[in-house]
């Protein structure tokens, strides 16, 4: 009788670590799945590109002549009536930065999209929860994204693009941001008049 339960107890033993092996195997392979399915918080999606800050807008000798002839109106207006020195001085301040600004070409800007982080300008982070929404303009030809702050009196950040990368970036927005459409307002389009 002894012996019988000897292989008994030996057959028991035997089938006992195959079936915890198969059990090791399937937790095994459902981790290695669920691994699969999450994607790992240190591994973001990121975008770089490199574009200018603003349009290069060339101008004409005319709207240097045009622009001339503001400048001595609003002096003159300035001299005869107001009879203001510090309006001249700030008219004649301002056409001089103008004017430099319409020579100097726009600077080349280093633009990283992170969708943990926000987006460097630079190296200026903005974060964003620093924004409410954003919205894609094409300006003369040149793809650009209009971020809307969240401060109501804060100003607008827009960044340009090239259209190949265009797409993941805008996904990238897309997954922390809602999507809306942005139109030119009143200073924009009078920029864009004045090709400033």
């Amino acid at each position: 009788m002894q012996p019988e339960n000897e292989e008994t107890n030996l057959e028991t033993e035997m089938y006992t670590p195959d079936a915890t092996d198969e059990d090791s195997d399937l937790a095994a392979e459902q981790e290695t799945d669920e691994k699969d399915l999450e994607k790992p918080a240190n591994d973001e999606e990121v975008a770089h590109w490199d574009a200018a800050e603003s349009i290069d807008v060339q101008k004409n000798v005319l709207w240097f002549i045009l622009f001339a002839i503001v400048v001595i109106a609003l002096v003159a207006a300035d001299i005869l009536f107001i009879k203001s020195y510090t309006f001249s001085a700030l008219v004649i301040v301002m056409a001089v930065a103008l004017i430099i600004h319409s020579i100097r070409p726009p600077r080349m800007i280093n633009y990283t999209l992170s969708n943990d982080q926000g987006l460097y300008i630079g190296e200026k982070l903005y974060h964003f929860s620093e924004f409410k929404s954003f919205g894609l303009i094409l300006d003369r030809g040149y793809h650009s994204i209009m971020l809307i702050p969240v401060k109501r009196f804060s100003f607008g950040v827009s960044v340009y693009f090239p259209e190949d990368a265009g797409e993941k970036i805008v996904d990238i927005f897309g997954s922390r941001l809602p999507m809306q459409d942005v139109k030119p307002d009143v200073i924009d389009v009078i920029v864009r008049k004045l090709r400033l």
